[in-house]
């Protein structure tokens, strides 16, 4: 199957696991009486805080799969998963605004994930992260079936794990201050200022990775496969 086929059926699964997975959303709120995210908060259940951590896992997971059942080697399938998760998060969204109007703008703070600490931002910063994941994602699988395989120098290797902690570290900074702590405090803990310097400079750094696969051209030809380097 061509690149661009199957990228449109990766992206239409992951258009319909975004509607599963908002209406899911939709029906939590309903039950808990929940408009405000920063108002109403639900009492802390441990069940059903374990119960959310396995949702949150199982969704990766099901993103993974399919990204891996897509491709054909592992950076065919990263690419796959990457756009899998990227078109996902952003329909997520999508079908939110469609279902309940919301959110009202790109700037609301959503809680994104509960694992491993509780993740806060603007809905607009993991929107820009997905459209980076889906970018370098699609350049994965074009240069794969070009025939080339993606090497990254230490440098671009240093570059993309910096970019992943510093925009953890945003997202996470209010859980990472108040530790050590429980479950409990932490479910009840409220967003303060978003660390949008860091978080800028962990998406520079990660964008940065994904430009120079779409700027070099600079091949190495192996015996059995091509390598693509990432030169500086």
């Amino acid at each position: 199957m061509k690149m661009t086929k199957k990228i449109l059926w990766v992206g239409i699964f992951a258009i319909a696991m975004a509607f599963i997975e908002a209406a899911v959303v939709v029906y939590l709120r309903r039950i808990y009486g929940i408009s405000d995210l920063l108002i109403h908060v639900p009492p802390f259940d441990p069940q059903i805080a374990r119960i959310e951590l396995g949702r949150e896992l199982a969704t990766l997971v099901m993103l993974l799969s399919f990204g891996w059942v897509a491709g054909q080697n592992l950076q065919s399938r990263l690419g796959f998963a990457l756009i899998a998760f990227g078109v996902w998060d952003i329909f997520y969204y999508l079908w939110l605004k469609v279902f309940i109007g919301w959110p009202k703008t790109l700037l609301d703070p959503d809680l994104l994930f509960l694992f491993p600490l509780p993740w806060w931002g603007p809905i607009i910063a993991p929107l820009l992260i997905s459209l980076l994941m889906i970018i370098g994602g699609t350049l994965a699988g074009i240069r794969n079936d070009q025939g080339y395989v993606i090497r990254f120098r230490i440098t671009e290797k240093i570059a993309l794990l910096a970019g992943i902690l510093a925009m953890l570290y945003a997202f996470m900074q209010d859980a990472i201050s108040i530790l050590p702590t429980d479950a409990n405090l932490l479910s009840q803990l409220k967003p303060s200022q978003f660390n949008w310097q860091v978080f800028l400079v962990g998406l520079f750094l990660s964008g940065f990775v994904v430009w120079r696969i779409m700027r070099t051209t600079s091949y190495v030809s192996n015996k059995n496969s091509k390598s693509f380097f990432l030169i500086l």
